[in-house]
C-alpha cells in the first residue's frame, strides 16, 4: 500500500517544503504554505497530447523568423473583443476573474452562444448542471441550439472529448473545479490547479483552440491559486464594479496579443450584460446643478480615453487626526498633494476632513489625476463651482511642476467631442493647432492653475 504523507505547498508561488514555516523562501511571501496529502506513486505517465505539443530541439536566428499576424475572430461581444485586444487568436489562453456573481459566467455563455452559430464551441461546467445552463441561457433569451455544453471536472475526460470534437474556443468554468487522476490531492490544490492548467495549455496550443479559463479570486481580490497561473496564461482579464451595481468593468492585466489596461465597460441588464458605447456617460454627473468640489478629468485607458468627474467633499474636522479618504483613486497620493499644496500655493488643509471620490466606481491608477483631484479639493474648500464645460488633466510633481500625460491630443479631442469648451492642461500638451470646439489653457505650475481659474474662467 501506498504511503502517505504531507507536503507544504505556497500558494503564491507553487514551492513545496517538507514542513511548515512562516515565510516561503522562493517568492519571499508570508503565511502562504498549505498542507496537502501527497501518495507516493509512480511516475505519471505523458500525457497522450505530449507529441502534439512537441517543440523542435532546433536553435534558429530570430532574423530568420518570418514574423505573421495572428489572424482574429470576434466574440460575438464587441466590448469582450475590445480588451483582448480585438478579438481572439486561435491557441489563445485567456484567464478571466472576478467576485462570485459579478457576471463571468453570463458574459461567456452569451459570447459562446453567438459563436456557436458559425464555429464549434464547447462550454464546460464543473460547477452547475446543465440543466442549470440551459435555465440560464432560456432566462437570458439566448439561442443555444447549436451550443455543446459538458459537465466535468476530470480533466482526462475533458481531454478526451476536446480530441474527438477539436472545438475552435473552449470555455472551462472553472480552472478551480478540475483534478487530474495524475495527482492525488484534491481539486482545487495549489498543484491541481497548476497542472490542469498547464496541460490545457499546451493542449490549446497543440490544436490551436482558443480556451477560456475562469478563476475564482481571494477577498483581496487577487486571483486565487498560485500566481504561476498569471504567468502560464497569455492574457489576463479580471471583471471590476460592485456586483449590487448595473455597470460592470473588465480589465486586462496581461495581454500577448494586445495592449494591457484595456477597458471593457458593460450594463447588467434582464437580457445579459450590454456593451457600453458611450462610457463616459457613465462616470460623468448627471445632476440638474452643477456643484462645488466637482470636476472633470479626461483618462486614458488604454487606447480609450474616459471622461471622469472627480469628487471632494473638504469639511472642518472635530477630531485632533483630521480623516483622508480615496475611493478609486490612490490613497498615498492624496497625502502628497496635500504637502504640495500647502508648500507652493499657500493652502492648508491640516485642519480639514478630505474625501475623494471617482464617480461610476472606476478605479484611476494614472497620476494624471493630479490636478483634478486638487481643483476639485480647492473647489470644495473655498465653496466656489468650477464651470462645468472645464476639463483637466495633468501631474503633479513634489516642486508644484505639471507634467504632461500621454496621448494629451486624444484626450482633448474626446473632451472636445462631448461638448466641453475649456481645458487646463500641462503646457507640454497645450496643441500646436487649436482644436475645434475647445479653448486649451496650458500651464506649467500648479499655483497657475489656480491663477488661470481665477483671472480667465473668473473662478475663486
Amino acid at each position: 500500500m501506498a504511503k502517505s504523507k504531507s507536503q507544504y505547498q505556497c500558494t503564491e508561488c507553487g514551492s513545496v517544503f517538507p514542513k511548515w514555516q512562516g515565510q516561503c523562501t522562493d517568492c519571499n511571501s508570508w503565511n502562504t504554505l498549505v498542507e496537502s496529502a501527497v501518495t507516493a506513486t509512480a511516475p505519471p505517465k505523458p500525457s497522450r497530447f505530449a507529441a502534439l505539443a512537441a517543440q523542435s530541439n532546433t536553435v534558429i536566428k530570430l532574423a530568420d523568423i518570418q514574423a505573421q499576424d495572428h489572424p482574429r475572430f470576434s466574440s460575438g461581444v464587441p466590448e469582450f473583443d475590445r480588451v483582448l485586444g480585438g478579438g481572439m487568436v486561435p491557441g489563445m489562453v485567456v484567464l478571466l476573474g472576478g467576485d462570485p456573481g459579478i457576471g463571468k459566467s453570463t458574459l461567456l455563455l452569451q459570447s459562446m452562444v453567438t459563436l456557436a452559430k458559425t464555429t464549434s464551441a464547447l462550454y464546460v461546467s464543473g460547477e452547475e448542471s446543465a440543466g442549470q445552463i440551459a435555465l440560464r441561457a432560456q432566462r437570458l433569451g439566448l439561442e443555444h441550439a447549436n451550443l455543446s455544453v459538458l459537465t466535468e471536472i476530470q480533466l482526462e475526460q475533458i481531454v478526451a472529448q476536446l480530441e474527438i470534437l477539436k472545438p475552435q474556443v473552449l470555455v472551462i468554468d472553472s480552472i478551480q473545479t478540475l483534478y487530474t487522476s495524475e495527482l492525488s490531492a484534491a481539486p482545487g490544490s495549489v498543484s491541481q490547479v497548476r497542472e490542469c492548467a498547464s496541460q490545457l495549455t499546451r493542449l490549446a496550443k497543440a490544436l490551436g483552440i482558443t480556451t477560456i479559463l475562469v478563476g475564482h479570486v481571494t477577498k483581496e481580490g487577487t486571483l486565487a491559486g498560485p500566481r504561476v497561473l498569471e504567468h502560464i496564461v497569455d492574457t489576463v482579464l479580471y471583471f471590476e464594479g460592485d456586483s449590487q451595481s448595473s455597470f460592470r468593468l473588465v480589465r486586462a492585466f496581461k495581454n500577448r496579443f494586445g495592449a494591457v489596461n484595456e477597458l471593457g465597460v458593460f450594463a447588467m441588464t434582464d437580457r445579459g450584460l450590454k456593451g457600453v458605447n458611450n462610457p463616459s456617460a457613465l462616470f460623468l454627473s448627471q445632476q440638474a446643478e452643477w456643484v462645488a468640489g466637482s470636476c472633470v478629468m479626461c483618462t486614458q485607458e488604454g487606447a480609450r480615453p474616459l471622461l471622469v468627474e472627480i469628487q471632494a467633499l473638504v469639511d472642518a474636522s472635530h477630531s485632533p487626526a483630521p480623516r483622508r479618504l480615496s475611493v478609486g483613486l490612490e490613497q498615498n497620493r492624496l497625502a502628497m498633494l496635500l504637502a504640495v499644496m500647502h508648500r507652493h500655493a499657500g493652502l492648508q488643509f491640516f485642519d480639514q476632513d478630505i474625501f475623494i471620490n471617482a464617480v461610476g466606481g472606476v478605479r484611476i491608477s494614472e497620476p494624471a489625476a493630479d490636478l483634478a483631484i486638487v481643483l476639485a479639493m480647492v473647489s470644495s474648500l473655498r465653496n466656489k463651482r468650477l464651470p462645468k464645460e472645464l476639463v483637466v488633466f495633468g501631474e503633479i510633481g513634489l516642486s508644484g511642476e505639471l507634467r504632461p500625460a500621454p496621448r494629451g491630443q486624444e484626450r482633448l479631442r474626446e473632451a472636445a467631442k462631448l461638448g466641453f469648451t475649456h481645458a487646463i492642461v500641462p503646457a507640454s500638451n497645450a496643441p500646436k493647432q487649436p482644436i475645434d470646439g475647445i479653448e486649451v489653457i496650458g500651464v506649467d505650475r500648479v499655483e497657475k492653475a489656480l491663477a488661470a481659474l481665477r483671472d480667465k474662467l473668473d473662478c475663486f
